[in-house]
């Protein structure tokens, strides 16, 4: 139940702050190319509680979209550390572990998010 709680409560947030973005107008040029980097973050819905637990075991659907991210290291690092990610409760420093987590052999190890690095 908790789960389920928790992944509606980020969905809630999520369908807020992007409807919150619409009506802002918000321009989608960026590290993400068109999309910004809150809306790339829809797309993670099956890694919460991933991003917000580190015993939490990951998804395989989790795992795909972060491996379709982590092709272009600077927009995963900006969809880890959106408002959206923060807003959902995610936790950066716990989001970054994700794909290491899912076991990527060609994830960005190394690479610079803000203040956190890649494992």
């Amino acid at each position: 139940k908790h789960k389920l709680l928790a992944a509606m409560k980020y969905l809630l947030c999520v369908v807020g702050f992007v409807v919150l973005l619409a009506i802002a107008g918000a321009d989608g040029a960026g590290e993400c190319g068109r999309n910004s980097p809150d809306m790339e973050a829809m797309k993670l819905i099956p890694c919460a509680e991933a991003a917000s637990d580190e015993n939490a075991s990951v998804s395989r659907s989790c795992c795909l979209q972060i491996q379709k991210l982590g092709q272009n290291p600077k927009c995963l690092c900006a969809v880890m550390l959106s408002n959206t990610a923060k807003s959902s409760g995610a936790n950066p420093e716990v989001a970054i572990t994700i794909p290491k987590r899912c076991n990527l052999a060609n994830r960005p190890v190394g690479y610079k998010c803000g203040p956190y690095t890649l494992p």
